[in-house]
């Protein structure tokens, strides 16, 4: 299937999403030590107004702390950066995300859901982060997935207590700042509760974002950030989708006492726990989108980008892409064909099957699934739907194309897409089928990304010369 252009475009257009996330430049770019002092600009160069500005003589010790899929990719960044002032450190990565390291140690955990490495995890870092002082500056480096990577029960629950909680969450079709709200307040270091352990040392945490808004308390659950939820909210969110009599019964018993007040709350914006603790967004959805639009008219086609907010039902969202694709090739509308429809931020899934699959390729599969048993409606376009993790659910794929040719495939097999999405199936159908994108860990995580392609441009030499073959 690599022979097909307008899949070789969209997977080119993808890819300039993945570079421009690459956290160890985003690090490295933003993080410079100039005149004595540790600087971070967010944006632009020397000489525009810094975001944060660090002494570096107010401190014996520079110490690295992270959690999260990009983690270990951005200390090396910081390791470029600082060099022998970084007198060491731990992060935590999602298994197979580490990088080679000279300073930083690097734990591997366990992701979406987690396990007795994440609690083994989480107890390191609170060791670390109790290891500091007055004289002590900590560089966070903090990205998606860190909720999974770090877990550490609140009192009164079991991490068996916290696995089945994730379980239910992550099936129930809640969305993430959702999910979030309620692992806060069932640990004991997210929700801003890990800064309370750095005591009177400095904190500057740099942060790569996965979440829709870039949201810091949302964000790997927000270690390091205050906390605007509460119990109730957190209680709100089980009664929403109906997860109250599921929950392990000491997680049920936690929320409703924690709404009757009768349990300390996380920490809120303004109390003295964040006094010296800084977080920095140095790396978004929105900055890899831009990096894929250049890229698209690059190769010759008109584009809008639709933004970095799309949130919903996954199923849904691929039904509009092929609303999209429909009225672009047989009305040119919003844009005339050759045109590139770009998307990103983070949609949801509710399991109603028992199949195997990720909100990636859930949404490729009901864009086929709209088509119906006519390929032919897909003439002409190609629709691609990928995590920048690399991972897209529990499976090896980042996501997938919805292609006419998949869709014939499956007919002449007598298969139906509809049904495949209807039991959640799309990894199978995939599989089955084709149209798979696997990338393997890229070590970044900046949301997911949508590419929807309608029309063949006519390219430039230099534009075919690049393109992959």
């Amino acid at each position: 299937m690599n022979s097909n252009p307008p899949m070789a475009d969209a997977e080119r257009i993808f890819r300039s999403a993945l570079r421009r996330a690459d956290p160890f430049d985003m690090v490295r770019n933003a993080a410079k030590v100039e005149g004595g002092r540790l600087t971070v600009r967010l944006e632009g160069g020397p000489g525009t107004p810094a975001d944060a500005e660090i002494p570096l003589g107010d401190f014996d010790r520079i110490l690295a702390f992270g959690a999260g899929k990009a983690s270990a990719r951005m200390a090396l960044g910081l390791e470029a950066a600082l060099g022998d002032r970084l007198a060491g450190g731990l992060v935590v990565v999602k298994e197979g995300y580490g990088e080679s390291l000279r300073e930083v140690e690097v734990m591997e955990s366990s992701h979406p859901v987690p396990d007795a490495r994440s609690r083994a995890a989480a107890e390191a870092i609170l060791a670390l982060a109790r290891s500091g002082d007055e004289r002590t500056l900590f560089v966070g480096l903090t990205s998606g997935g860190g909720s999974s990577l770090l877990c550490l029960p609140a009192p009164g629950l079991s991490l068996e207590d916290k696995m089945a909680a994730a379980r239910l969450l992550l099936a129930s079709g809640a969305g993430i700042a959702e999910v979030n709200c309620v692992r806060k307040h069932l640990s004991a270091v997210k929700g801003g509760a890990l800064a309370a352990a750095f005591g009177g040392a400095r904190v500057l945490n740099l942060v790569l974002s996965d979440v829709v808004g870039d949201d810091l308390g949302v964000i790997a659950s927000g270690p390091t950030a205050p906390d605007p939820t509460t119990f109730a909210d957190a209680a709100a969110v089980a009664k929403r989708y109906g997860l109250e009599a599921s929950l392990p019964r000491p997680v049920a018993e936690r929320l409703e006492a924690g709404a009757r007040g009768e349990l300390e709350e996380t920490p809120k914006p303004g109390d003295p726990v964040f006094a010296r603790v800084a977080n920095l967004v140095i790396g978004s959805n929105r900055r890899a989108l831009a990096s894929a639009a250049e890229e698209a008219k690059r190769l010759g086609y008109s584009c809008l980008l639709l933004g970095s907010r799309i949130e919903g039902e996954a199923r849904e969202l691929g039904r509009l892409f092929f609303a999209l694709a429909r009225g672009i090739r047989d009305d040119g509308l919003p844009l005339a064909p050759p045109a590139c429809i770009l998307a990103g931020g983070e949609s949801t899934v509710t399991l109603r099957g028992r199949g195997t699959g990720g909100r990636n390729q859930e949404m490729a599969l009901a864009y086929l699934a709209a088509a119906g048993a006519s390929p032919e409606t897909l003439a002409g376009t190609c629709f691609l739907s990928a995590g920048t993790d690399g991972s897209d659910g529990p499976t090896d794929a980042a996501g997938a194309f919805a292609l006419p040719e998949v869709l014939e495939a499956a007919r002449a097999a007598g298969a139906d897409a509809a049904a495949y999405l209807e039991a959640n199936d799309s990894y199978g159908f995939f599989s089955r089928f084709g149209g798979h994108l696997k990338t393997g860990p890229t070590n970044t995580n900046v949301c997911d990304v949508q590419v929807l392609l309608v029309g063949a441009p006519a390219a430039s030499p230099a534009a075919l010369r690049d393109r992959p073959s």
